[in-house]
Parts: C-alpha cells; sequence; structure tokens
C-alpha cells in the first residue's frame, strides 16, 4: 500500500513524500485518513526537531508522520483486533497514549507509520492496547479532527474544581449553575468553550466572554447567540474589556458583586491572568488553559484571597481518552457544533507551508483534507477566489447557508470535486 504523507527530518525539516508502507501485522490496523487539522504542537515539533520531548532522536534517519487531529475509516484489521474493530469502521485516536516505556510517545510524533498528515497509516498496537483507538459514528469527517482540540475543553471544565469549608474533598467540574467567565475567549478554542458552556449537561447560569477585539466578539455572538444561550438556561453577555475603564468592576458588577466561581484565561497574558484572579468569588477557581512558549512567564496572584477566600488555580493541557469519548459522542449527536474553529481549509499538500507558518497566519483551526490538492484558504476567502473558480464558488454558497461555517455539506463537496493529491 502506497501512502503519501508529510514527514519530519529535523528542525524545520518537513518533506511531503510518497512510499510504501509495509504489510501490517496481526496486531495492526491499516487506515484511509480523510481530514486532519494543524495543531500548534506541530509547530513546535517541526521547529524543535529532535529536541522536542515526543520526536525521536533517531528522526533524520527514520523520519515520522506529523499530525494527530486526524479522522478516517479503517481499511484492513489485524487478526488480534478482529473481534473489536471492522473495515469501514470511522475512527479518530486519543493521541496521548501515555507509555510505561516512553510517556511522551504519541501518534504525529513519534511513528513512522502513523501521523494525521498522510493518506493512509499503519496504527502500531500501543494505540489499541491503551484504549486510544475511538468508533466515530458521525456523519462529517472534520469533526472526528477537531474532537481533539474540543476534549481539551472538556478536560478543562472537568479539571476545574471546589470545596466545602471543614471538607477535605474537592468536587471536580464548574460549578453548576455558577457565574463563568471566559477570558480573551472569542478566539478559536474560546468559540469551543463557550459551545461547550452553553450546551453540557452542566452549564453556568451567567456566562461572560471578554476579548479586546470587536470583530472577533461580534462573529463569536453571531454563531453563539444570546438567545441560544437563555433557551439552554444561560444568560450570557460578549464584553470588550478594552473598552471598560475599570475591568474588574464592570465584570464583578455582572455578578452582583459576588464574582466568579470559574473562570478561563485563554490567553497566556500577564494582565489577563491577573484580571482573572481579581474577579474570582469565594471558592473561585482560576484555570490557566492557555499554553505559553516562555518558560519564564509568571503573574501576579492574590495570597491573601487563597487563604481567605478560598481562590484557586488549576491547568490543563489536553483532555483524556474519556474527554475525547464525549466529545466525540457530543458531535456525532448534534449536541455540540464546533465548526466554529475552524477558519481555513486546504490539502495535503499545503500542509509543510501551513505548519511551519502556523503563529503567523491569523484567525482559528487550519484543517486539512489529506487526499486533497489544495492551498490553504481561508474560508472568509471563498466568496472572492469563486469568481473565477467554480470549487470556491460552490463552497462560498455552502458555507453562507450555514451562517459562515465549515459543514457536512461543505466537506462533502470538496471531496466530490477537488483535484485529488
Amino acid at each position: 500500500m502506497k501512502t503519501s504523507a508529510v514527514r519530519l527530518y529535523g528542525k524545520k525539516d518537513l518533506r511531503l513524500e510518497t512510499f510504501d508502507l509495509p504489510p501490517i501485522k496481526e496486531d495492526e490496523i491499516l487506515a484511509h485518513i480523510i481530514s486532519d487539522s494543524i495543531c500548534m504542537s506541530s509547530y513546535k515539533a517541526a521547529e524543535q526537531g529532535s529536541d522536542h520531548k515526543r520526536v525521536p532522536n533517531d528522526v533524520d534517519q527514520n523520519p515520522t508522520i506529523i499530525g494527530h487531529e486526524f479522522c478516517g475509516v479503517l481499511v484492513e484489521v489485524g487478526d488480534k483486533w478482529k473481534n473489536q474493530f471492522k473495515a469501514g469502521m470511522k475512527f479518530s485516536i486519543q493521541p496521548a497514549l501515555n507509555l510505561k516505556e516512553d510517556p511522551y510517545a504519541a501518534p504525529g510524533y513519534s511513528f513512522k507509520y502513523i501521523g494525521g498528515d498522510a493518506t493512509y497509516i499503519i496504527i502500531p498496537k500501543e494505540v489499541m492496547e491503551n484504549d486510544c483507538l475511538l468508533e466515530y459514528t458521525g456523519d462529517a469527517f472534520f469533526y472526528g479532527s477537531i474532537s481533539e482540540p474540543m476534549s481539551c475543553i472538556v478536560g478543562a471544565f472537568n479539571a476545574s474544581y471546589h470545596t466545602t469549608q471543614g471538607s477535605y474533598v474537592h468536587k471536580m467540574g464548574i460549578a453548576p449553575g455558577g457565574n463563568m467567565a471566559i477570558l480573551a475567549g472569542a478566539g478559536p478554542m474560546g468559540l469551543g468553550a463557550i459551545d461547550y458552556a452553553i450546551h453540557a449537561d452542566r452549564k453556568p447560569s451567567l456566562l461572560v466572554v471578554t476579548d479586546i477585539d470587536n470583530a472577533r466578539l461580534k462573529r463569536a455572538s453571531e454563531v453563539y447567540t444570546v438567545e441560544d444561550a437563555e433557551m439552554n438556561g444561560v444568560t450570557l453577555k460578549y464584553i470588550n474589556t478594552a473598552e471598560l475603564e475599570n475591568p474588574v468592576q464592570a465584570l464583578k458588577a455582572l455578578t452582583g458583586g459576588k464574582g466568579y466561581d470559574d473562570v478561563f484565561v485563554l490567553a497566556p497574558v500577564k494582565p489577563v491572568v491577573e484580571l482573572g484572579d481579581e474577579i474570582l468569588g469565594h471558592d473561585g477557581c482560576l484555570n490557566f488553559f492557555a499554553g505559553p512558549t516562555n518558560t519564564e512567564f509568571s503573574a501576579s496572584f492574590n495570597f491573601y484571597n487563597v487563604h481567605y477566600n478560598a481562590t484557586h488555580i488549576v491547568g490543563t493541557s489536553g483532555g483524556n481518552t474519556n474527554d475525547l469519548k464525549l466529545s466525540l459522542s457530543a458531535m456525532a449527536n448534534g449536541k455540540i457544533n464546533p465548526a466554529s474553529m475552524i477558519t481555513h481549509v486546504g490539502g495535503l499538500d499545503c500542509v509543510i507551508e501551513t505548519t511551519l507558518n502556523l503563529p503567523k497566519i491569523p484567525g482559528g483551526k487550519k484543517l486539512i483534507y489529506t487526499n486533497v490538492s489544495m492551498p490553504l484558504t481561508a474560508i472568509n476567502d471563498f466568496e472572492e477566489k469563486g469568481k473565477d473558480n467554480l470549487v470556491f464558488k460552490m463552497l462560498a454558497e455552502i458555507v453562507a447557508r450555514h451562517n459562515g461555517l465549515w459543514s457536512l455539506e461543505a466537506e462533502q463537496y470538496l471531496l466530490e470535486n477537488s483535484k485529488s493529491i
């Protein structure tokens, strides 16, 4: 079986190559990848090469396939797994294998024959043995790809906790019916967090989303409306903190002075972290969700309130397998629609340039269809490109029918009408 894949050979050394996969072993599975979304972690791996904790030291001799947010179809199942998995099954994976022998090993970083930016892959035994090969029952493949970043949001909601004075038991999860703030929350991960906060079983009664970009706030309010939130029992408010003379006072006033039970900080910015600390109420939990690249990043935190007001902080990076299963199920059932995360779409032949320049490309998730040849294109640019390209013209019309969001209809049209890689 031949595959085309983007392989990592070293620092900033990515190559799109076509090569033969070996026959699968009895404890392996052959799979066809349809979609993969590019994660900032892939950029970091490409920048650092073998210095990255998940990338093998001999990557220059044994290149690995990049990409870990993928979805596809099983093609051939080894004898060991035939009672559990069947050819034709749609799947996603949990890339955090947490192997005892190598806790950093993960698809998309560490393996020769499995990664999201490929047409065909071989799923190794370690994935199945650690219950990380997950069935996806939805129709749109792209939801399977963004289930991994969505699981990070689910994990963050689950990792927040609250306490009762006199008890040493932590009550895990956000405060049901409480006050929640999502700071710097109009970006792609913020949109996913808004979606989950409104539509999950456990939700706040007040949700305040802040940002300093009115265009992003406007778009967020169009995708996740105040009216929809109200129908789900949540009072939703969008606030531009840059326009407030006293953001702390204004945000706390929305809670009647009580403060917030749960605050999520979605940008590694010192003033945003400190704002989150200042608006916490009694037993308030600040979740530092943003991942800083600066190893010396720090911010002030009020330890008087830690002692006397029981405020506390957690940090989360990724979700576990159960979080991913919940994400897959919620998307397959239409409970959540994190298509709002996706701002760009492209084919396998744009992966190298996109990955190496990811921090410079504005917007949210970059979705790749691995069997397609297509430059990375912003969804907002479909209409302009459609003036002299029928595929983009039709995609622009489809997207317009779905409130400007990528959709199953758009995916199906692209797969049926685009140029193959």
